[in-house]
């Protein structure tokens, strides 16, 4: 029987050629995924151990701000790291020496003005020279070391990237106006962060400190220990020497070298998991695949294998017989899909670095477990596709080597398989209704849990679907396509179980498709209508990386030339009546110009009398009313009240609670500017951008946007996750394609003599091609529609679980963009098409009649 299994994958090959090529594609996703993540992940863990490569402690005030830029510094507590502190550290027993580190945000424009590089890896910090000058640190290459506020060194990297040599002037974008400073040196680094992109811009220590932190002031401490000391003495040490307070964290270079690789290893991980769920989906396509290749080849062999059965073969040897089929076909295919793998993980990392040559590189990673996962899976998903063909197969009476064809289903098993889909599809629609209607976050396990089971009953329920459903394109076919179009439809839905198992592959992936696309949708509309309908102002003033502004700036802008009204917005760390919440400061008197605030009670210009305003959600929850006392408890702890002044409908774009300007003082407290809103006296013009962008010294990295660009800013977000997920599921689609070709082909090869004797009444070639396309378009479009219908269904639900945390959310269909998915549904199956009909209109017509 063994033999017998190895000559029928000979004599097979070309019918399993599809199938050994979907689960090729599947094992060599999972296996280039596995080897790239590992690859990446490797080559940044060996870049960042160079990190903490010059110091054997570290310890930081993690109450430093760096990244606050010029302008008032919040303080916290009286003890600082301070130049008293390094001496200290340095002169401790086992001790080799102590360096005092400023680090913060600055950034670099280029000669255009344009920031070099991502404002989040801007990096600011302080040139420590030896009595030669030089930082042992930060090596020089050219130049000298900086002396004066007005003096700077760059990386090189940076410097190249902006054009810049020694002597050249250097604009630096902090969170206020522009700097113009001279650029004195350049320096190398192996710092893995600049070496990943990040710009480097150093100063003398005094001015490190008076831009980004206060005068005097460090924000970390780096000891180095001496001969025979070890890192866990030392910090023995620093730690006694510490002063009081949970304020700072020391930890050697040890510790932080193996949490930086563990932070490493969680992040590739977490990429590797949404790659691997990807490939997951692939391989769950290529389930019907395989498993309907083996249905129809076992039709197609029903005399072979009752013959077999008749000369003393038993069941369980066709059951084995079947499954050395499918397994001689999943070690091959896994195989070649894993050497696959291996030169996608090498082509995906060359083409990351291609993108960005600022990412870590090194050696290939091929680890034992994505050798050992990539056969098994490949394996495991072929022989289990083919169970139950093979157990159909062992149930072939002898008798059926008499005659030929299909062996029916029975009535029972098309009652017992309709009754059991029907039972888990309402089960699944009933478990995502009610996730839906939890309208939070509980509800999401629920919805996955009811996708799942919806998912898997639905594919029960296709065949009995498709009768009905195919019907309806009957007379649309006739009118189109005359003969050709009936027979498409007849053929359609001759077969429900293959029809029903080809179908479903792209329902898969339209079901996600589509789900995915009416979510970003959806949430992009929400947002939408948040921005538009909170925001009057004509332009938002933001720092591109989220770091606050001076607040001194917010004056600036507002004696710009055109500014009518100006404020800076200010978040408020207040507990309210004892729980955390969101309360916002802004001046009173540009409130109603700047704000679109619907009152349901009390007014706006409460504000300005010192009083503050509550949305109605918070006001609902404490029983609160125009007049009523707003417990407040303040960043110090100390308790106060303020009075509610009015009542406004809650947006998403705006904090529960609304103060003046003055709320954001005292009690410990120092409002961090996250925002200016600017009111132009004749809206916004280009003019008055200019104005405002010359008010902030032309920071390149303050930006100055309308409504409308803070629009187009979060749909490019959107636009471009939806784009990399359909990316990601173009390999399962593309599965889903090999699925249509290899059923229509062997459904070809089945109906040699009906397509023979059809040649014989007079269709011609032309007919028979038609006939082969149309029947692959009706397949694609039903298993499409089911798709594109569940995933609206499936995407109102998810809705409904994040309405808490997004009120306003409703579900946007875009229905043009699921009529396109529909048309490339049909146009798939067009293609798909090509070959078998070609294939079917070239058949000689007296052989395949002759076929038996």
């Amino acid at each position: 029987m063994y033999r017998t299994a190895l000559r029928n994958v000979l004599a097979h090959k070309g019918r399993l050629l599809m199938t050994a090529l979907a689960v090729l594609l599947g094992t060599a996703f999972v296996a280039g995924t596995m080897v790239f993540s590992d690859t990446l992940g490797q080559a940044m863990k060996n870049s960042y151990t160079k990190s903490f490569a010059d110091m054997s402690v570290l310890v930081t005030d993690y109450t430093a701000d760096g990244g606050s830029g010029p302008g008032p510094k919040r303080e916290h507590g009286t003890e600082q790291l301070t130049d008293a502190t390094v001496k200290q550290f340095a002169a401790l027993p086992g001790a080799a020496g102590a360096r005092g580190v400023v680090s913060g945000f600055i950034g670099v424009a280029d000669r255009k003005g344009d920031l070099i590089g991502q404002a989040w890896s801007a990096r600011g910090a302080n040139y420590v020279p030896d009595p030669a000058g030089h930082d042992a640190r930060y090596p020089l290459v050219e130049g000298r070391a900086p002396k004066g506020a007005k003096e700077i060194l760059l990386d090189r990297a940076t410097a190249e990237k902006g054009g810049y040599k020694v002597g050249d002037t250097v604009r630096l974008a902090t969170n206020g106006p522009a700097l113009d400073t001279v650029l004195t040196g350049i320096v190398t680094t192996d710092d893995p962060e600049v070496s990943a992109g990040a710009t480097l811009t150093l100063f003398d220590t005094g001015t490190a400190q008076r831009l980004l932190l206060t005068p005097g002031r460090y924000s970390s401490i780096a000891v180095k220990a001496g001969p025979g000391t070890t890192e866990d003495a030392l910090l023995a040490r620093v730690e006694q020497a510490l002063p009081a307070g949970d304020r700072f964290r020391s930890e050697t270079a040890r510790s932080l070298t193996d949490e930086q690789k563990r932070m490493i290893a969680e992040g590739t991980s977490g990429m590797k998991t949404m790659l691997l769920v990807f490939a997951s989906i692939s391989l769950f396509v290529g389930i019907f695949i395989i498993a309907n290749t083996f249905t129809m080849l076992i039709a197609q062999r029903t005399k072979e294998l009752a013959l077999l059965r008749a000369v003393g073969a038993g069941r369980s040897q066709v059951t084995k017989s079947v499954l050395v089929e499918a397994l001689i076909i999943g070690v091959s295919a896994s195989v070649a899909g894993l050497l696959a793998g291996i030169g996608i993980g090498a082509g995906m990392q060359a083409l990351v670095h291609a993108l960005d040559s600022t990412m870590p590189t090194g050696s290939l990673v091929i680890a034992p477990a994505t050798i050992v996962v990539a056969l098994v899976v490949g394996v495991l998903v072929t022989v289990l596709s083919a169970v139950v063909p093979a157990v159909r197969a062992s149930r072939i009476a002898p008798v059926a080597a008499m005659s030929g064809g299909d062996q029916p289903a029975t009535q029972k098993s098309l009652i017992v398989r309709n009754v059991i889909g029907s039972l888990v599809t309402a089960g699944g629609l009933a478990l995502i209704a009610a996730g839906a209607a939890t309208h939070n976050s509980d509800g999401r396990i629920p919805v996955a849990a009811g996708a799942f089971f919806a998912l898997i009953g639905i594919f029960v329920l296709l065949p009995l679907l498709s009768r009905p459903v195919i019907a309806l394109v009957g007379p649309l076919l006739a009118a189109l396509a005359g003969t050709p179009g009936k027979l498409a439809r007849q053929n359609a839905v001759r077969n429900p179980r293959r029809t029903a198992a080809t179908a479903a592959a792209l329902t898969i992936g339209l079901t996600l498709v589509s789900a995915l696309t009416v979510l970003g949708a959806s949430v992009g509309s929400a947002v939408d209508k948040a921005v538009t309908g909170s925001m009057k102002a004509d332009y938002d003033v933001a720092m591109v990386n989220g770091h606050g502004l001076d607040p001194q700036l917010a004056a600036r802008i507002a004696k710009a030339p055109g500014v009518s009204a100006a404020s800076a917005v200010s978040y408020l760390p207040w507990r309210i009546e004892g729980v955390d919440s969101s309360a916002m400061s802004v001046d009173a008197s540009a409130a109603g110009s700047l704000l679109k605030l619907t009152m349901t009670s009390g007014t706006a210009e409460a504000l300005g009398q010192g009083l503050v305003l509550v949305d109605g959600r918070t006001a609902k929850a404490s029983g609160l009313r125009v007049g009523s006392a707003l417990q407040v408890t303040y960043p110090d702890d100390t308790r106060g009240t303020a009075t509610v002044g009015g009542v406004f409908e809650g947006n998403d774009m705006l904090p529960s609670v609304l103060a003046g300007s003055a709320a954001g003082t005292g009690h410990g407290q120092e409002a961090e500017v996250r925002d200016i809103l600017v009111k132009g006296t004749d809206g916004p013009t280009t003019a008055l951008r200019q104005a405002v962008k010359d008010a902030t010294g032309n920071n390149p990295v303050i930006e100055v946007k309308t409504k409308q660009d803070m629009r187009d800013e979060f749909n490019k977000m959107i636009t471009f996750a939806l784009n990399m997920m359909y990316g990601l599921l173009a390999m399962s689609v593309l599965v889903a394609v090999l699925g249509v070709i290899n059923t229509l082909a062997m459904s070809v090869f089945e109906r040699k003599r009906e397509i023979g004797m059809l040649r014989a009444i007079g269709l011609d070639r032309r007919g028979i091609k038609r006939m082969v396309r149309l029947e692959s378009v009706v397949i694609s479009l039903f298993g499409a529609v089911v798709g594109v219908l569940l995933g609206c269904f499936l995407a109102w639900a998810v809705n409904g679980t994040l309405s808490a945390s997004l009120p306003g959310l409703g579900t946007v269909v875009p229905y043009g963009k699921m009529l396109l998915f529909l048309a490339l549904a049909g146009l798939v199956g067009m293609v798909a098409a090509i070959w078998p009909a070609r294939r079917a209109s070239r058949l000689d017509i007296l052989a395949s009649i002759k076929t038996d």
